[in-house]
This record gives C-alpha cells, sequence and structure tokens, in this order.
C-alpha cells in the first residue's frame, strides 16, 4: 500500500485550531507615552526591554510596534557599545560537589603554579595597650613575611633554573642527534 505524500489537496486536512478566546494584543508603551525616539543614553528605560542576560526582548513579549521596537534595537546595540550596558550578564551556576582537579590536559609548557603563601596575624592581647610590646609585634611580623618572600623566591628561582636545564640538556640532545 502506498503513501499519500503528496502536500495538497488531501481530503483528511485538518481544520485550524479556533479556541474561540482573542488575546488582546499589548499597547506599544513608547507610542503610549509620545515618545518620538528613544535615547541610547536612558539606561533604566533601556534595562527594562532587556531580560535578565543581556538580551533584548522580542516585540511579541515587549508589546512595541515595529517602528520603536526597530530604535530600541538601535539605542540598546548603541548603549553596549559605548559601554553603558553590557553584551551579557555573567550567570554563576553551581555544580554539586565543587571543582574537581582534571590533572595534567596537555599544557607541556607551563610550569606548575608556585604554592600559595598565606599569611595570618593575630593579635596579641597580652601586649595590654602597651606600645613598646605592640611595636615588638608589629616588627616580628614583617620579619616573618620578609622571611616568607625570600623563601618564595628562592623556591621559584629553584623550579626555574631546574627548567632552564632541563630544557638546556633537551636540546643538547636534539642538537647531538642532528
Amino acid at each position: 500500500m502506498a503513501r499519500n505524500n503528496q502536500r495538497g489537496g488531501s481530503a483528511s486536512r485538518r481544520a485550524p485550531k479556533d479556541l474561540g478566546r482573542r488575546v488582546k494584543k499589548k499597547p506599544c508603551a513608547l507610542c503610549r507615552d509620545k515618545v518620538e525616539w528613544v535615547d541610547y543614553k536612558d539606561v533604566p528605560m533601556l534595562r527594562k526591554y532587556m531580560s535578565d542576560r543581556g538580551k533584548i526582548r522580542s516585540r511579541r513579549v515587549t508589546g512595541n510596534c515595529a517602528q520603536h521596537q526597530r530604535a530600541l534595537a538601535q539605542a540598546i546595540k548603541t548603549a553596549r557599545e559605548l559601554v553603558l550596558l553590557p553584551y551579557t550578564q555573567r550567570t554563576v551556576t553551581e555544580r554539586p560537589g565543587g571543582r574537581r582537579d582534571r590533572g595534567d590536559r596537555g599544557l607541556g609548557d607551563q610550569l606548575p603554579s608556585p604554592p600559595s603563601v598565606s599569611v595570618e596575624v593575630l593579635d596579641d592581647t597580652d601586649a595590654g595597650g602597651d606600645p613598646e610590646k605592640e611595636a615588638a609585634v608589629v616588627e616580628e611580623t614583617a620579619e616573618l613575611v620578609e622571611q616568607l618572600v625570600e623563601e618564595t623566591a628562592l623556591t621559584e628561582e629553584t623550579a626555574l633554573t631546574e627548567e632552564t636545564a632541563l630544557e638546556e640538556k633537551a636540546e643538547a640532545e636534539t642538537g647531538a642527534g642532528a
């Protein structure tokens, strides 16, 4: 039995749905307010016609007439270029479990990041308001921070020295093999 693939003229065509209700079209708010031209500097008004993610709302949603919708779109685009409005809003999505370490994914040339150094300064309550003791605590803290910075710099220098040594060795091997 063959199918009837012809598009026109079939007797089994359904009638369009007539739900019996008419949707009243929204009046254009700009025509109602007798706005002659849309100002790109009127940021609060332009934001009303943008979604929360920064997209321009459609005519069907806003109810604007075609002329005002075109003027709005142009004003929003101009305001975006002049950094009065963002192109998009940054959205943050939370995933369960947080970020996971994905391991080394072929980042070959990049060095591993040096370990971060955090310094916690505690208030010495034994000073009791004595300026000399407080000054001694501040001086001791400054010395500890300097030591940490020096240790971190030495660690970075060692890592760089090791990397350059490995690069020179690799170059020497490729030079000798050629």
